[in-house]
């Protein structure tokens, strides 16, 4: 039975924002909850006028929490993004700017057992069976609600949460380099041969060069947006990208069968550039510039998670990325990613496994914060399908027939 109403916690974790539930809320049929979820949203509407939905890739997510299913892990978290346009919610991959929401979530929930002044929550990440080490500062038993730390892409400043992922590598594919290669040259019909790097590190990305595409990858997300020629076409990359390391079946499917893993990245040498707040970047502040798409779409800024794959890849030789950057950012582990909202700083361990590179660990920092708890009312008209054995209502069906358009 579904209840009417659904406690929930909505939460910003870096920058990205979610709806938090504990799994026990939600009905156990997988999906009975998804239907759950989409109503929850207001999906598949793109602008989710009717649920709680943000109607963009980066607002239009959901985290799943329960206990530790294991010895030494502190909560079991799931990822779930949620269809805009349309009825989907795919589990495939991982969110590191929620994840890093998670951490803050066990400790005022009364997940974890509270340490002051940082409490570290281990914390199984269910899409990729990764984990991921989270030191949260706290406060009168609670996560710290302010400090001194800044990302980019997030006004004004918060809490210092360190985040480890551990072993990353092979978190969607379970290979580091999914085709057992550390550059790809990928048949894409409409453009022809394109060389590409392929890199599976707390998700797997599809890189290619942005003077490939005839860019230079210090665009912004409104340029690329107003190129529906370039975001088919970058979309088509991704596709075969995703092809080619098995994580889709038919690449001219690719948007339906996985609209969200693999991602891909558009990199360019440093550059003089502006970023989205109209600061001025010049080319010795970064190592790399990036540009990456969410859901067919520009993102604002840059997946967490693919961000701990572009690190891996600018320090493992013979990769378009460490081409980029250079042997001598390659031998830190450290890189400056510049991406539309600012730079990202990022770490990396690696070390020789056989002759093979081994990602130990990838280290990033980001802040996060409660924005609102409460309940969730869930539609009558979803109630009264699921009392009496209904389908999923016309405009849900069609959505699904009709498929989604990049447009």
């Amino acid at each position: 039975m579904v209840p009417s109403k659904i406690r929930t916690v909505f939460m910003r974790g870096g920058t990205s924002k979610a709806l938090f539930f504990h799994e026990r809320d939600l009905p156990e049929d997988p999906e009975l909850r998804d239907r759950v979820i989409l109503a929850v949203f207001g999906s598949p509407d793109p602008k989710q006028i009717d649920g709680m939905g943000g109607a963009t890739p980066v607002t239009s997510k959901c985290a799943l929490i329960r206990p530790g299913s294991r010895p030494g892990i502190d909560v079991d978290y799931t990822f779930a993004y949620v269809g805009l346009g349309r009825a989907f919610v795919d589990y495939k991959g991982n969110c590191g700017n929620i994840a890093s929401a998670v951490g803050p979530f066990a400790i005022d929930e009364g997940l974890v057992r509270v340490e002051e002044p940082t409490t570290l929550v281990r914390v199984l990440n269910t899409n990729t069976g990764k984990v991921i080490e989270e030191e949260v500062p706290v406060q009168d038993g609670r996560a710290a609600t302010w400090g001194d730390c800044e990302i980019a892409g997030v006004p004004g400043t918060g809490p210092r949460i360190r985040m480890g992922f551990v072993d990353p590598g092979g978190a969607a594919t379970g290979k580091l380099f999914p085709t057992g290669r550390v550059r790809d040259e990928l048949e894409v019909p409409g453009l022809g041969k394109l060389e590409a790097s392929i890199v599976d590190a707390a998700n797997a990305v599809v890189f290619v060069r942005a003077r490939d595409l005839g860019l230079t990858g210090a665009e912004l997300p409104e340029e690329l947006s107003a190129r529906k020629d370039l975001l088919r076409l970058i979309e088509r990359i991704r596709c075969f990208g995703g092809a080619a390391c098995g994580l889709i079946d038919d690449p001219e499917a690719g948007t339906s069968e996985s609209p969200a893993v693999p991602k891909i990245s558009i990199v360019g040498a440093p550059r003089d550039h502006r970023d989205t707040s109209g600061r001025a970047v010049s080319a010795g502040q970064v190592d790399l510039l990036a540009r990456m798409m969410a859901l067919q779409s520009p993102h604002q800024s840059y997946a967490v998670t693919a961000g701990i794959a572009t690190a891996a890849a600018a320090a493992i030789p013979g990769t378009l990325v460490n081409e980029m950057v250079g042997e001598g950012v390659g031998r830190t582990g450290r890189i400056r990613l510049a991406n539309p909202a600012g730079v990202m700083n990022l770490e990396v361990v690696v070390e020789d496994r056989d002759g093979r590179p081994h990602v130990k660990k990838g280290v990033i920092e980001r802040t996060a914060r409660r924005l609102m708890e409460g309940f969730v009312h869930v539609p009558g008209r979803l109630l009264r399908e699921i009392e009496l054995g209904l389908p999923p209502s016309v405009i849900l069906e069609r959505d699904v027939r009709e498929g989604f358009s990049a447009d």
